[in-house]
């Protein structure tokens, strides 16, 4: 493209840019309006392949929200009756999963296509340049080779169906919620609205808790002097009258006991079984009606965390007149 920017100048031939002879010389090697023109059309071209590009990430983008969207709707609807069906729900957290995959899939090879059609218009040949430049080489092939282990590693999630989004899982040491899974990167949303970008390379130990029941406890903290059984009893009340309301409890709440806490306080423990996903919810409901019958039957609560101190057995002191044994041979 650049072959017949250059021409062969001679003295008639020479254009003034300048009083000196020499540098009017060089910049007459130069053909300055094919210079332009070709500037003009690169980007020209390239503000055109743009637009391409970009009206076919959209139209693609539509097309997968979609296909995926009306796909989604339908498990909704055969889900409408408000009964817990946990096959339905593992179809619905795939779907999602597929979907956000797909678009990341879809966005990675819509860039790709672009950089190599921006590059051909300039007129880098792609191919012969990666085949050609050593070092170049060597950096892209070990750029590739952790794009390469993250997209192997993702595979290998998604095909063993470790985690699918929407469900809560610790992956390393962070807690939250599946946000999406990509080529290259899972995302974990904690709590606390955190997006947690995480290589699929990285990932080395998956913890998931939307895979069966979860058991979650309520502590009601006492005071060494509370009247325990009172206390037990009203909470028994408490479950008898909350039984059947909720189907995400699975069974009946077992009051496990007093216990220490890890802060050195006493509590009465509950141990409440309840579907994946619900158990944050299920806590707090039944620890609002427990609080809520206690102060209303009078049972005064500590306001803090009282401290108790585990009472430890009495050491046992030396004998003042200790028996001295002697050996009678000794003598002889």
């Amino acid at each position: 493209m650049y072959n017949n920017l250059f021409l062969t100048v001679t003295n008639e031939t020479l254009k003034q840019y300048t009083k000196n002879t020499f540098l009017n010389k060089f910049l007459n090697k130069f053909d300055f309006d094919e210079i332009l023109w070709s500037l003009t059309t690169e980007v020209i071209s390239i503000i055109l392949i743009s637009i391409l590009f970009f009206i076919i990430t959209e139209s693609g983008r539509k097309i997968i929200n979609h296909l995926f969207k009306k796909y989604q709707y339908k498990l909704n609807e055969s889900n409408s009756d408000n009964k817990i069906d946990n096959s339905k729900i593992m179809i619905q957290r795939r779907n999602k999963t597929i979907y956000t995959l797909t678009q990341n899939a879809f966005h990675y090879l819509v860039i790709f296509f672009w950089l190599y059609s921006i590059l051909s218009i300039i007129g880098i040949p792609v191919g012969t340049l990666i085949a050609g430049a050593g070092i170049f080489s060597l950096a892209i092939g070990l750029g590739a080779q952790g794009f390469v282990s993250d997209i192997v590693s993702g595979f290998f999630i998604l095909f063993e169906h470790q985690i699918d989004v929407g469900e809560h899982v610790i992956i390393n040491s962070t807690n939250g919620i599946v946000d999406a899974i990509g080529l290259r990167t899972t995302q974990i949303r904690s709590s606390n609205g955190t997006l947690n970008f995480i290589p699929n390379r990285d990932i080395t130990t998956i913890s998931n808790l939307s895979r069966g029941n979860i058991s979650t406890l309520v502590n009601i903290r006492i005071m060494p002097d509370s009247p325990i059984k009172e206390i037990e009893d009203i909470m028994n009340q408490v479950n008898e009258q909350k039984k059947g309301t909720n189907a995400n409890v699975v069974g009946d709440p077992l009051i496990f006991g007093t216990v220490y806490l890890d802060d050195g306080s006493l509590a009465i423990q509950v141990v409440i079984t309840a579907r994946s996903g619900t158990e944050s919810k299920i806590q707090a409901d039944y620890l609002a009606d427990y609080l809520k019958a206690l102060t209303n039957a009078g049972i005064v609560l500590p306001m803090s965390p009282q401290t108790v101190e585990v009472p430890q057995k009495p050491k046992k002191k030396p004998d003042s007149n200790p028996i001295t044994i002697t050996n009678p041979l000794q003598n002889k």
